[in-house]
């Protein structure tokens, strides 16, 4: 789909309307950000209205409840951008937005490189930007933000005055929007990988071409807390990507650290970056599907000091839970049988349909099903950059359990 440009101004006296059916405003007016199609009046006028497009949304008593993007399409119709109607969505309010992202940040990190923007948690629906020192990689994932580029990428010059900008509209959350995936550099260059400081350490992300926006900031408190139990270990690292859980393990003091992905070109990066932190004679490489590598792993009777797990999301939708459920608890099991007796294993998932108790019972299950016994020492989630949305659960989706296994 296209989306059309939005008009130069956010002209608040021509700003469509949008009608919600009786009683359909209570979640929202608990500060829930998101309201469903089958919430709204979707007449011949709304439905005629361009995806993306800047609303007054109205209860059925003509209360206004503030201004939205709108998008009679997907599942979710109405994305909040202010609970004040009169609020005017221009560079303006992104930028302001953007300053108050940025200074809690800069009170977290000591170095400018984490998640900037949060989507709906930092009040900006549909927008992620990753911060990579001078670079700043967005995501816009629904029709509201495409049609906003213009004054996003404003608001990103006044505050911080980027030399690169790349935009990864590449999610799968795209598509939902009636969008097409697009991957395009608005200013400098992202030919070359950017090293990025977290932990520490060194390492390196491709902007362009790599996973989500090349880097995985969620993990930072996790990897950390591995890391600590690491000295002197044989550590397997599955689902490697560029090495942020090995390398860091290897930095502290890790003996031998194996990083197992299918991605050649992500092996190669986090080979790169254990050279930059001095550990490259500490840290190899195998590349290969996980399942079948760490299957033939346990064949061999490999045993490691600690095994990490952090898998893509299994879970999509919730329609995925069974098969989704059963990869995980399949995946406990083949780590629980790689860990050593007095080892740790760490499992993840990044699925936010996949809740915390679930989540547990899969790896308890797993566990148990490769004959081991453990506790739970650890729960994580994702780091301070990655903030929840205190009306909208859906927002808290990484949970990490750290297991000592006997």
């Amino acid at each position: 789909m296209t989306i059309s440009p939005p008009p130069s101004t956010d002209d608040l006296a021509l700003r469509p309307v949008v009608v919600l059916q009786p009683k359909a405003e209570r979640r929202a007016e608990l500060g829930h950000p998101w309201i469903y199609s089958n919430e709204i009046v979707l007449d011949p006028a709304a439905k005629a209205l361009p995806p993306g497009t800047l609303v007054t949304v109205v209860t059925s008593e003509g209360r206004r409840l503030g201004v939205a993007s709108f998008n009679p399409h997907p599942l979710i119709g109405l994305r909040l951008f202010d609970r004040d109607p009169g609020r005017c969505i221009d560079a303006g309010f992104f930028a302001a937005r953007l300053k108050r992202a940025l200074d809690i940040r800069t009170r977290l990190f000591a170095e400018p490189h984490y998640r900037l923007l949060h989507a709906e948690a930092d009040g900006v629906p549909g927008l992620i930007v990753d911060r990579y020192g001078p670079a700043l990689v967005c995501q816009m994932n629904t029709a509201g933000t495409a049609r906003l580029e213009a004054a996003i990428v404003e608001a990103l010059d006044r505050v911080l005055q980027p030399e690169t900008i790349v935009l990864r509209n590449d999610s799968p959350a795209r598509m939902l929007e009636g969008l097409e995936p697009e991957t395009r550099v608005l200013r400098g260059t992202a030919a070359a990988p950017f090293t990025l400081r977290e932990n520490g350490c060194n390492f390196l992300a491709d902007l362009s071409g790599g996973q989500k926006t090349g880097w995985f900031f969620d993990q930072r408190p996790n990897r950390a807390f591995i890391a600590a139990l690491a000295a002197d270990a044989r550590v397997l690292d599955a689902y490697s990507f560029t090495g942020g859980f090995g390398v860091l393990a290897a930095a502290r003091g890790a003996a031998e650290v194996t990083l197992l992905d299918r991605s050649q070109a992500a092996l190669d990066l986090a080979l790169r970056a254990a050279a930059l932190n001095g550990v490259a004679d500490r840290v190899k490489i195998r590349q290969g599907e996980s399942f079948e590598t760490l299957d033939a792993l346990i064949a061999a009777k490999e045993r490691f000091d600690i095994v990490i797990l952090d898998p893509p999301a299994f879970v999509k939708s919730k329609k995925d839970l069974g098969p989704g459920g059963r990869a995980y608890r399949k995946l406990a099991r083949m780590g629980a049988a790689l860990t050593a007796r007095g080892g740790f294993l760490l499992t993840a998932s990044c699925s936010h349909n996949m809740t915390l108790d679930l989540f547990g019972e899969a790896a308890r299950h797993g566990i148990q099903d490769a004959g081991r016994t453990a506790r739970l020492i650890h729960t994580g989630f994702a780091g301070p950059d990655h903030p929840t949305h205190i009306a909208l659960p859906e927002s808290a989706y990484l949970k990490a359990l750290v297991l000592a296994i006997d």
